[in-house]
């Protein structure tokens, strides 16, 4: 892999983004009528808790400005454009750096692309529905009869959104470390070697990424994180596996 190829790459990408911004623009006019529905669907399921000054009343979303609804609902109408399109996204992004890795059959590269797509959703949605409606609902817990929330839509939306593909991306770890692998750049006794560091690092971002900085919250993130990370370096294992059987020294061969 040299430097003409990377550019090469970008390139690539560069005339794919064409593309993906007329597939997000036009998902999210296609979505946007539908884009209140949705509001109500994550408030019913982050948000639906009792106010202890009115425990008759739930916590409302506020817009603290004229036109924040509406700007809000555009955000929320671009964020599910994203999300729908990633499948889009991904593909540009494979069709451009797949080539770098010359993997062997069409098979093996396309194993790639679904592997990106089946762990970017299922972290999303296992943010959306476990980690997110904890932590929600952990922050709302600090409420008292003299503190009442008052949240604005465009940052609960911006809050969610945060989360949701935070995790979705965090959650390509063991992609990605097969991928390093392939390319030499990591291999299976350095990762076993650094198994504490790599505990603390996901510790980190464990807390960076969860809603709530409390040990529960980082532990549903930092957990299945960590689980992966152990799948990845499975994946390396085998993929050096694979690579001593095809490599064959040239001193067998002579």
């Amino acid at each position: 892999m040299d430097r003409n190829e990377i550019f090469q790459a970008l390139s690539k990408l560069r005339k794919g983004l064409l593309l993906i911004i007329v597939t997000v623009i036009l998902i999210g006019m296609a979505f946007f009528p539908f884009s209140k529905t949705l509001l109500r669907y994550i408030y019913e399921a982050n948000l639906k808790v009792d106010l202890v000054a009115e425990p008759s009343s739930k916590v409302p979303l506020v817009a603290f400005a004229i036109p924040e609804a509406f700007f809000s609902l555009l955000k929320l109408t671009l964020c599910a454009s994203l999300f729908l399109s990633i499948p889009v996204i991904f593909y540009q992004g494979w069709k451009a750096f797949i080539p770098l890795f010359r993997l062997k059959g069409r098979a093996s590269a396309l194993a790639i692309f679904l592997a990106s797509l089946i762990l970017f959703y299922l972290g999303s949605f296992f943010c959306y529905f476990v980690t997110l409606p904890f932590g929600v609902k952990f922050l709302l817990g600090y409420q008292s009869a003299h503190i009442e929330p008052m949240i604005s839509v465009a940052k609960f939306i911006s809050f969610c959104a945060l989360f949701i593909f935070g995790f979705g991306l965090t959650f390509e770890l063991p992609l990605l470390l097969a991928l390093l692998s392939y390319i030499k750049v990591v291999n299976a006794s350095f990762l076993s070697r650094n198994r504490k560091y790599a505990f603390l690092l996901i510790a980190i971002v464990a807390a960076v990424v969860t809603p709530t900085p409390d040990p529960f919250n980082m532990g549903l993130m930092g957990v299945p994180l960590y689980l992966l990370f152990e799948v990845g370096v499975i994946l390396v294992k085998i993929i050096e596996r694979n690579r001593a059987r095809v490599e064959i020294p040239a001193s067998a061969i002579e």
